[in-house]
């Protein structure tokens, strides 16, 4: 493509759809259609720019003028209880649903890097020793000691909104933190595990390694399911980074990372409800039985809510992304 001559070309095009969208809503009848034609070609002037002859000034240009004029003619939409409602029952388990092939194969290989740790620390007291000193370990391990005392060591509403804050902020990275080769979450997905492992081993060594389930399940199956999409999720789009599929690389990012984004509001609200059983319930007199019951009730609930809304949801079409009216256009890349 000869640039020159294109913009020559096309240039009073260009200029007479900024004068159109310098008078606003003042235009006739025949100027609104004069200007969403002017759009459509202004859009498919600068797909054609960006792929055969890209200059970063023009560019610019046009993707201003662009984003100008499809504002005027979608028109501002402001965000209302009923997109709360659609991300609530579709974006967000839709999202999770699809990706599940990430998520339940990182929660499957977590978990056994996590309990192989353990044994291998419940077997060797040599490892043990290299965690803590004897004195300290029968300190988190006894009766009343560390572990247990933890749950309980501050008010129930505090703690579980340090809780809900420390976890929201791991998820965060995870998602975040994706686009960077995966490598990132890989590591954030470690340190969880060890510190589970560590838990369970040194705990089993003491021969209690109930109690610690029973204080660990409760909250820990909910939390554990957060942290294990987040960091799915994360490695997808990781993942897109090096394979985009049949997109363009910056078309499957900007997808991809707008559902990341959305499934992190989603995430911060199943933490919230797993800080409120590590708050109130896992430290609660109930019988171990029932504080365990009602962890398992929070998780297949979230399940079921995933499987059920998100998959009906996403057989429906729907892909946990922004409404169609919310996102960029995504202008073909050839004429």
């Amino acid at each position: 493509m000869d640039l020159d001559v294109f913009v020559t070309a096309h240039q009073a095009e260009w200029d007479r759809l900024e004068q159109l969208l310098r008078r606003g809503r003042r235009l006739t009848g025949p100027e609104a259609d004069e200007l969403v034609a002017l759009y459509q070609r202004t859009a498919t002037h600068l797909s054609l720019i960006q792929s055969s002859a890209p200059d970063p000034l023009l560019t610019a240009r046009l993707t201003q003028l662009v984003a100008r004029a499809r504002a005027t003619v979608t028109g501002a939409r402001r965000a209302g209880w009923r997109d709360a409602a659609r991300f609530l029952t579709e974006g967000f388990p839709a999202a999770v649903y699809r990706s599940r092939q990430w998520w339940i194969p990182t929660a499957l290989l977590s978990t056994l890097v996590a309990v192989v740790i353990g044994w291998w620390i419940a077997a060797h007291p040599e490892i043990q020793s290299a965690i803590a000193a004897p004195d300290e370990l029968r300190r988190m391990t006894r009766p009343g000691g560390e572990y247990e005392t933890y749950y309980s060591s501050h008010p129930a509403a505090s703690f579980a909104a340090q809780v809900w804050t420390n976890n929201a902020q791991a998820v965060a990275m995870c998602l975040v933190l994706g686009a960077f080769l995966c490598v990132p979450v890989i590591w954030i997905l470690f340190v969880n595990m060890l510190n589970l492992a560590v838990g369970i081993g040194l705990m089993s060594a003491a021969g209690r390694l109930d109690t610690f389930l029973g204080l660990i399940l409760p909250h820990g199956l909910l939390e554990l399911t957060a942290v294990f999409v987040a960091a799915g999720t994360g490695l997808r789009l990781g993942w897109t980074v090096i394979d985009p599929g049949p997109y363009s690389r910056r078309t499957a990012l900007a997808q991809q990372g707008r559902a990341a984004m959305g499934m992190a509001i989603g995430l911060a609200l199943v933490l919230f409800v797993s800080g409120v059983i590590e708050g109130f319930v896992t430290p609660s007199g109930l019988p171990t039985w029932a504080r365990i019951a009602l962890g398992i009730a929070a998780e297949v609930a979230f399940l079921a809510y995933v499987y059920i809304l998100g998959g009906r949801a996403a057989r429906a079409g729907e892909k946990g992304d922004v409404e169609a009216a919310d996102r960029s256009a995504e202008l073909p890349v050839a004429a």
